[in-house]
């Protein structure tokens, strides 16, 4: 339903409206670490300003990201989503020619890894 809604609802507004109502909210927890709402959005907009300056993203540019399951994922594809690009995600663990056809395949501009 919320999809067939004119423009659709997505997952990045879902978040920025817990964000709001709940920031001190737990999201995530790893290894250790709590991360709250407040502070993927915090990091997520560092992220996408960084993003958008250094590697002078625009939105429908598509970017391959090559990172380990981390939190850092997590801010990395809100920070993409809140430039409007779209996130082809790679498994970590591929390399060589698998690695390259998966790059070329999505059509990505740029990669991001670790």
């Amino acid at each position: 339903r919320r999809l067939a809604r004119r423009p659709p609802v997505t997952l990045l507004d879902v978040f920025r409206a817990h964000a709001r109502r709940q920031p001190r909210r737990p999201l995530l927890r790893f290894r250790g670490e709590l991360y709250t709402y407040e502070d993927t959005e915090r990091r997520s907009n560092r992220a996408a300003r960084v993003f958008s300056r250094r590697l002078d993203l625009r939105p429908e540019q598509t970017v391959a990201v090559f990172l380990p399951n981390d939190p850092a994922y997590v801010w990395t594809w809100l920070a993409l989503a809140k430039l409007g690009c779209p996130m082809a995600c790679l498994n970590s663990n591929t390399r060589g020619r698998a690695l390259r056809h998966a790059i070329a395949a999505a059509g990505a501009t740029r990669v991001l890894a670790s």
